[in-house]
């Protein structure tokens, strides 16, 4: 028994010393969560969204973003890292392209090219051939480690995000698996950038970004919108008019973690909410003993994406003014939204599907 008791303690004490002091390759930094508002007022739950319809995608699943094409064509970047086609809606998916890597946001550009953000590869074209040109891998000297969201303005600039230019998926186990380690750290990793077709160069507009997301141009040119994920925020960047060059928050404390965000029909702005906010990971924020104890933990047990349907509408004064819904998550995990005059297309880190929502049935 005595041995018994001698040999428990030694694991005791060799357990406490790992929790304590293994090294963890996070060094988090004390932050204040904002106030969760929760599934209320605006945000109160619903199953609007409950009524998809679902596209397959040939043995791919994680449709992150979905792009139309002017001929109709449905495209969508899937965790295997290829290109999914469907040449209209009742055709049958057709793996196009791989790019050798993992796309995120995708968007036609003029020209017919799709950009991608490759968050292995960096930003990305895609002729309509198929022909894969990678057009940036670094902004200011500085490698781009996690394209994530991108948008085309009409002036041929492209605006896109590198997520986290400390933990890139190649070397963290993947997208979200980087993305989880980023937001426990905080330490604000992320860029929105922009790339000029002209002189070919990326330029960095904002960094300290905690997880960089989603990007949208506004519909009058004078704005990009860009979620970040770790402060449950939209932030507000002036590309023209007397703002140009300044940040301002637009929405703040959303009741999850937005991921992209794209510009819709009639003043629309859609935001794709990928999870609830875990009461844990807030508790810890300002705790960052706390959050390296947690990362030493068993990746199973620690704070993880939790299965819900989510997205909403917002306009230009940051208004919410559509929140559809479905807890029962037929389409969990929501990353991305595109709207066409019929439908919305939603994106989602897990469906074998795009999933696809027609207006009539929300009101819209």
């Amino acid at each position: 028994m005595k041995k018994i008791s001698v040999l428990l303690a030694l694991i005791l004490v060799v357990g406490v010393v790992y929790l304590l002091a293994w090294p963890v390759p996070i060094d988090p930094v004390a932050w204040t969560a904002p106030p969760n508002p929760g599934y209320t007022g605006v945000f109160e739950v619903n199953t609007r969204l409950a009524g998809i319809e679902k596209l397959p995608l040939n043995g791919t699943h994680g449709p992150e973003d979905i792009a139309i094409c002017t001929d109709g064509g449905i495209y969508a970047a899937t965790h295997e890292g290829y290109i999914v086609r469907l040449a209209n809606d009742t055709a049958p998916p057709e793996k196009w392209v791989h790019t050798g890597g993992r796309p995120l946001g995708i968007d036609f550009d003029s020209n017919g090219n799709l950009i991608v953000a490759d968050a292995i590869k960096g930003l990305l074209s895609i002729s309509s051939q198929g022909v894969i040109t990678q057009l940036a891998d670094t902004a200011d000297g500085v490698p781009i480690r996690y394209a994530d969201d991108v948008d085309n303005a009409a002036d041929g600039k492209i605006y896109f995000s590198d997520a986290s230019t400390k933990f890139p998926p190649g070397e963290y186990g993947g997208t979200l698996e980087a993305s989880y380690i980023d937001l426990m750290e905080h330490g604000g990793h992320g860029r929105l950038l922009v790339y000029d077709p002209v002189t070919g160069k990326v330029t960095t507009l904002v960094d300290g970004l905690n997880f960089a997301n989603g990007v949208a141009v506004s519909p009058d040119q004078s704005y990009v919108l860009v979620n970040e994920t770790g402060n449950y925020r939209v932030l507000r960047y002036w590309i023209a008019g007397p703002k140009t060059g300044t940040l301002e928050p637009l929405v703040e404390a959303l009741p999850s973690f937005p991921d992209n965000i794209s510009t819709g029909l009639d003043g629309r702005f859609w935001v794709a909410l990928v999870s609830p906010r875990n009461p844990l990971l807030d508790y810890m924020a300002d705790k960052p003993f706390l959050r390296k104890i947690a990362q030493r933990i068993p990746a199973s047990l620690r704070p993880k994406a939790v299965a819900y349907g989510h997205i909403i509408a917002i306009d230009g004064t940051g208004r919410v003014i559509d929140n559809l819904q479905d807890p029962a998550a037929a389409c969990p995990l929501n990353t991305s939204v595109t709207e066409t005059e019929g439908y919305l297309y939603i994106g989602s880190l897990a469906t074998e599907f795009i999933a696809r929502l027609p207006k009539t049935a929300v009101g819209l």
